[in-house]
């Protein structure tokens, strides 16, 4: 196996812990929260969507994506995010998207080093674990929302 399909495959196995979640969410969940907190379901779930196409674009090139990141500009949930199928749609949208970018990478690019005002200069392969790690983050927070609220 070579450097980009173990990486690939990692992704897709790590990105399991939030689409096995979405099987759980309907209509009505969208809007759930827990107490306290500022974050809705559909908040989630475009915000992990609207995060993986900026990587595929400012950290692996696809200059093919055009992203407006309205949940990182408001910085916080404006209540819009009701509509599953649309979201389902965006989300599926953004995995295709970085899906195909990564699959383009040689294996040479996996050390070539990037800088971006978010997270300053790391490898390629460390920014895939960023990646890996911000969807897992937000899944843990849609399955405590999914178990309490």
């Amino acid at each position: 196996m070579t450097t980009t399909e173990t990486l690939l495959t990692t992704w897709l196995e790590a990105r399991t812990r939030f689409t096995n979640l979405l099987l759980k969410i309907d209509e009505t969940t969208l809007s759930k929260k827990l107490i306290g907190t500022q974050n809705s379901v559909g908040f989630l779930i475009r915000h992990i969507a609207e995060v993986e196409l900026l990587f595929a674009k400012n950290v692996f090139g696809a200059t093919n994506i055009n992203i407006h990141a309205k949940t990182i500009i408001a910085q916080h949930d404006t209540g819009e995010w009701t509509n599953l199928s649309a979201l389902i749609q965006f989300q599926e949208e953004a995995f295709n998207g970085l899906k195909s970018v990564i699959e383009q990478q040689p294996d040479t690019a996996w050390e070539a080093s990037i800088t971006t005002k978010e997270f300053g200069t790391k490898t390629k392969a460390e920014a895939l674990g960023r990646i890996i790690s911000h969807t897992a983050y937000h899944a843990g927070q849609l399955a405590i929302i999914l178990k309490y609220a």
